[in-house]
């Protein structure tokens, strides 16, 4: 495994993770169930998506040298467009806060994982996850800094909940992790004209 890979995977991870959706569900989730049991359920359905990004990248590396590059390139591409556009707001954006119930574990840890789960298809972390996986060419070190970048966030979320917003602009995380996505993109061009 390879440290700098994970280092270097968790931080785009976890700052593209942040304004994401998921963090705003598993802050709602925190409102309703204990916070230890939505951890749970959503780092479950976190490590599951990084499992399936992780094994698509590793095709990815299957196909020629250049191929990949070009493909890893335009994604990492689309992610940086994707946070670094403005973002259209409206009412049906913000979480609902209500307040906490009583349930059993077992559905807060299964409410939380399918939220979350069913939620991140297709999402732009695990498509930055499958893209890293092919760069790097080193699954193990990609798949365990994507799962601890996004059950960190997870950690967040649950444990400081909003306050967290109120320390970070969002609109300053998605610059930053749109920035690093374009830094990469143009670090791949680079190597695939090369």
């Amino acid at each position: 495994m390879n440290l700098v890979t994970v280092a270097t995977v968790f931080a785009v991870i976890f700052l593209a993770e942040l304004p994401d959706k998921s963090l705003f569900a598993s802050l709602v989730l925190s409102t309703r169930y204990r916070a230890i049991w939505v951890w749970v359920g959503v780092s479950a359905a976190f490590i599951v998506h990084v499992t399936i990004a992780v094994t698509a990248g590793h095709f990815l590396t299957l196909l020629p040298h250049r191929a990949v590059e070009a493909v890893v390139a335009a994604l990492f591409t689309i992610g940086a467009v994707i946070l670094l556009l403005p973002e259209r707001s409206t009412a049906e954006d913000e979480p609902v806060v209500e307040t906490a119930a009583v349930t059993s574990v077992p559905a807060a840890i299964l409410t939380s994982f399918a939220v979350v789960f069913v939620g991140e298809w297709g999402d732009l972390t695990q498509i930055a996850t499958a893209n890293l996986a092919a760069k790097y060419d080193d699954p193990i070190s990609v798949g365990v800094g994507a799962a601890l970048g996004l059950v960190a966030v997870a950690g967040l979320a649950t444990a400081v909940g909003s306050n967290l917003l109120r320390v970070v602009p969002m609109h300053v995380v998605r610059r930053m992790a749109g920035l690093i996505l374009a830094g990469f993109a143009v670090f791949t061009v680079v190597q695939l004209l090369r």
